[in-house]
């Protein structure tokens, strides 16, 4: 009976130990993702941003630089949390962190996808969604391996 249970507490720890790990991957993708967003919308609006966003008129890239690169550091504070999130120890406040700068990258994905282009929600929200859903995982595993 008692290896039964260890067996099954070792496969528990196995299962969680392999969530966290894809937990990080998803984060530093998506904290990459946005790096990749400040950059373009920073420093590359008028030349790489003209053949990135192809439906944006030509003739407001110029007009529009301040609004993009304010658009850009909101990003970077979006990639910035994600990063900190994951040199955070204690794993029930890393998890809690990682869960607050995805789930705000989620809803402004969703978000963009509905007034700006629906590319968004692919590129943004649902990496961002599969990670809100592994983290949420998680923690219920914490919760169980509390009780």
């Amino acid at each position: 009976m008692f290896y039964v249970v260890q067996k099954n507490y070792i496969r528990f720890k196995i299962t969680c130990m392999v969530i966290g790990i894809i937990i990080n991957v998803l984060i530093g993708l998506i904290a990459l993702i946005h790096i990749y967003i400040l950059w373009l919308e920073m420093f590359a609006w008028t030349t790489r941003g003209r053949k990135t966003f192809k439906k944006f008129p030509a003739e407001l890239f110029e007009p529009t630089k301040a609004l993009a690169a304010n658009q850009g550091l909101y990003n970077g504070f979006l990639a910035a949390g994600l990063i900190w999130s994951l040199f955070i120890c204690d794993p029930f406040w890393h998890l809690n962190v990682a869960l607050f700068f995805t789930s705000c990258v989620a809803i402004a994905g969703i978000y963009g996808s509905v007034t700006a282009d629906p590319k968004i929600f692919y590129v943004q929200a649902v990496p961002a969604l599969l990670t809100v859903t592994l983290i949420a995982l998680q923690l219920y595993f914490f919760r169980c391996m509390e009780r």
